[in-house]
């Protein structure tokens, strides 16, 4: 697999970066006047890291086995036209 930097996609595809779990939990918001409990904006960017990094986890997970499979699909090609004569003599 390519290596992947901060946004979760590899280098080059066009994507826009993505968030990582550490920047979620070490994000911080100007105060305000009438503002939200500090207390309960920090458990809820733990919440959404947790959530976040256990995403990012499948998603190298997934891209594993795709890799996986689309090697085994290509041997499996390889094998089947080099041992299986064509049915139609070569011509289509």
């Amino acid at each position: 697999m390519a290596q992947v930097y901060r946004g979760g996609q590899p280098y080059g595809t066009g994507h826009p970066a993505l968030l990582t779990p550490h920047e979620v939990r070490t994000h911080e918001f100007p105060p305000r006047r009438r503002g939200v409990d500090p207390a309960e904006v920090r458990r809820f960017q733990s919440r959404l890291a947790d959530q976040l990094a256990a995403l990012h986890q499948e998603i190298r997970a997934l891209a594993r086995e795709n890799d996986r499979l689309t090697r085994a699909l290509r041997e499996w090609q390889s094998r089947h036209a080099r041992d299986c004569p064509p049915t139609n003599g070569g011509h289509w």
